[in-house]
């Protein structure tokens, strides 16, 4: 299958929804015997592709690391046990999926059930660690920011102790982000290693024929300038000739031309990552400026190229973040919802998400407390996801308009003489513009209710007044006198 222009995507926590599941259908769930029914409902969503989150192998030290933690999950779970804790879904023990969820086999079932409805499937890939007792400590320490057990007398808790396949001791690296403490449930990986790089390739090529794209958490680590800035005093090897991600991407691509790569990224990194090879790169600028109230900031950010844009991959929630209806309230991430389906870019939406839910889980666990479904919102995404489904979000041309007030957003999108402008009210307060759509004539209609309609002025303005976190979806009923230019 073709990717869209503009994918919709939808993130699963894929052991959650596996105990879901169970529960819902009164017997054990995994992705070899998914009803077709559950299938079903994620095609009448009209997602394009499906991320299955954590699907790997979880290890022993993964869980056991876990287990120190009850205490902070047991907010999130009250009735938490220590069946329910499974280790994190980005420690990994190997980059096979884990017989729980079903194996190797049940993935691909899976994968054919999706396709029949044209649906693409993602998956995890994590380029910076794996797991504290993944194999290739053992086989080959070289492939980790590794050493003599000085280094754990010397940095303490940046650095454990493990043994090689002959027994020895050496010390090796936990995992880490330079502006945070180690994850301790992981190994470092050496990225300027070329035999680390090699099975790199070759894990991700075994992981591109099993499913239709990647998600690469913190891909920016692995740049070698940000990489050289954390590890280079800790490794013998200079700074490899081409940066990671132009020497991985590539390899994979030359055998999975289709292979689709979204980078989580951050920093003011997302532009050089889209130019080293990712189709998509986290839009967490667009996340900031919606949760600070940042209104010229926001569009400040709209105005950027409209080619990054396109390869930005927009969304409100997701596991990292707190859930929308909690960080937004509800009117609020109705808005957010509007922006990321209708604005150019690609869409992350998360389980949950449409019916309301606040809890964020720990990606640790395997199970989710009860909580009230919001249908009312439920509904408004599944009107959102309709029309976002129409082709002039993917062919057409889009143009960020002018407004007086900055707390009103508003945008038009034209495709073979159809014809949309979306306004936003960002604010709690009522707003009132005056939006000019240049030459056009004829009378805006509301899509969700035809009743709801604005006429032109002669002059191809329209006045628009909308209530606290308002928004709206306007269809042109005649045709302009001229086109928008493209911005």
């Amino acid at each position: 299958m073709t990717w869209a222009k503009k994918p919709i995507i939808y993130q699963i926590n894929t052991r959650v929804w596996l105990t879901e599941l169970s529960q819902r259908f009164q017997r054990p769930i995994t992705l070899r015997n998914l009803p077709d029914q559950v299938f079903d409902e994620l095609a009448d969503d009209q997602f394009d592709a499906v991320w299955l989150m954590g699907v790997w192998t979880r290890s022993t030290a993964t869980r056991n690391s876990a287990l120190n933690y009850l205490h902070e999950y047991r907010p999130v779970l009250p009735d938490l046990t220590e069946q329910d804790v499974i280790g994190s879904a980005y420690a990994i023990g190997a980059y096979e999926v884990d017989p729980f969820a079903g194996g190797r086999d049940g993935l691909a079932i899976t994968r054919a059930k999706l396709a029949q409805r044209g649906i693409q499937l993602i998956l995890d890939y994590v380029p910076n660690h794996v797991s504290t007792d993944h194999y290739w400590l053992r086989t080959h320490p070289e492939y980790f920011v590794s050493g003599s057990l000085s280094l754990i007398r010397k940095y303490g808790g940046m650095f454990f102790q493990t043994t090689d396949r002959y027994g020895r001791k050496y010390a090796a690296a936990h995992g880490r982000d330079p502006y945070f403490p180690s994850w301790i449930d992981t190994a470092q990986l050496n990225v300027f290693h070329p035999g680390c790089r090699q099975a790199i390739i070759d894990t991700l090529l075994d992981i591109a024929s099993q499913c239709d794209g990647v998600r690469c958490d913190m891909a920016m680590l692995m740049m070698n300038h940000v990489f050289n800035r954390t590890w280079g005093h800790f490794i013998q090897e200079s700074v490899p000739e081409r940066d990671f991600w132009e020497e991985i991407i590539p390899a994979i691509r030359a055998q999975h031309p289709d292979f689709l790569f979204i980078a989580e990224a951050y920093w003011g990194l997302e532009y050089p990552l889209q130019q080293q090879g990712f189709n998509f790169t986290y839009d967490k600028t667009l996340y900031d400026r919606l949760f600070l109230d940042e209104p010229e900031k926001l569009l400040a950010h709209l105005r950027g190229g409209l080619a990054y844009q396109e390869q930005t991959i927009r969304f409100i929630e997701n596991h990292d973040e707190s859930r929308a209806a909690a960080a937004f309230g509800t009117a609020k991430s109705r808005v957010g919802a509007l922006l990321i389906l209708t604005l150019p870019g690609a869409v992350l939406l998360h389980d949950g998400q449409f019916v309301g839910r606040k809890v964020k889980l720990p990606v640790q666990i395997n199970r989710q407390p009860d909580e009230p479904r919001d249908e009312a919102l439920l509904a408004y995404y599944r009107e959102l996801l309709r029309e976002a489904k129409n082709p002039l979000y993917q062919q057409g041309q889009w143009q960020l308009l002018s407004t007086l007030d900055e707390q009103i957003i508003a945008y038009m999108w034209s495709y073979d003489g159809d014809y949309r402008l979306i306004v936003a009210n960002l604010s709690a307060k009522p707003v009132e513009d005056t939006i000019s759509l240049h030459r056009w004539s004829g009378e805006l209609v509301d899509v969700f209710d035809a009743r709801q309609r604005c006429p032109l002025g002669t002059d191809g303005t329209v006045k628009i007044r909308l209530g606290g976190h308002q928004t709206g979806i306007f269809r042109l009923e005649s045709a302009p006198v001229a086109e928008y230019p493209r911005g």
